[in-house]
């Protein structure tokens, strides 16, 4: 089978994808957050489903409830925030060593995507993507052009696919 033959099956299949929306951040709040509703609002328009939205603070036990809570929810969690370097940037930290399955293509074709907009700071972000009981899990920088960047141009073609193959086992 094909790509094209697995997307069309895989569209065909799941339908909407249920989608948790994870922002980790000390600073933002809902009122000055533009990550969280960017993702949502591309999400919804990929004709899926958000079905959980938090903010937490970058604090291991707040990044791990909030992953749990997702997982419990969703074929799909989106974190946006804690990918880069600084000394509270958690989330790959805490979330990664958990992937049942890791997928290195996204990290390196994001970083790809990323060099072309912002040249070689783009090998600062820490961007992964990996399967965790079963559900897609997305690590993303906070910053909602590297999150439009990841979803438009990555995610969102082929999350259907990956959710499809994934219940297929």
């Amino acid at each position: 089978m094909s790509t094209d033959e697995h997307k069309k099956a895989a569209a065909e299949h799941v339908g909407s994808v249920r989608v948790a929306v994870v922002v980790v951040s000390d600073h933002r709040t809902p009122m000055t957050d533009e990550s969280g509703p960017a993702i949502s609002e591309l999400v919804e328009q990929a004709g899926h489903e958000v079905v959980y939205r938090t903010i937490v603070g970058n604090q291991v036990g707040e990044i791990i409830r909030s992953l749990e809570e997702g997982l419990a929810r969703a074929d799909c969690v989106v974190f946006s925030g804690g990918t880069g370097l600084g000394r509270h940037d958690l989330t790959v930290d805490v979330i990664k060593p958990r992937f049942d399955v890791t997928l290195p293509g996204f990290g390196e074709l994001f970083r790809f995507l990323s060099y072309e907009s912002i040249g070689p700071a783009a090998m600062l972000s820490r961007a992964d993507l990996g399967v965790i009981q079963g559900r897609v899990v997305v690590l993303l920088p906070g910053s909602t052009q590297a999150a439009r960047l990841a979803l438009e141009r990555l995610i969102l073609p082929e999350l259907s696919h990956m959710v499809w193959e994934l219940r297929r086992d």
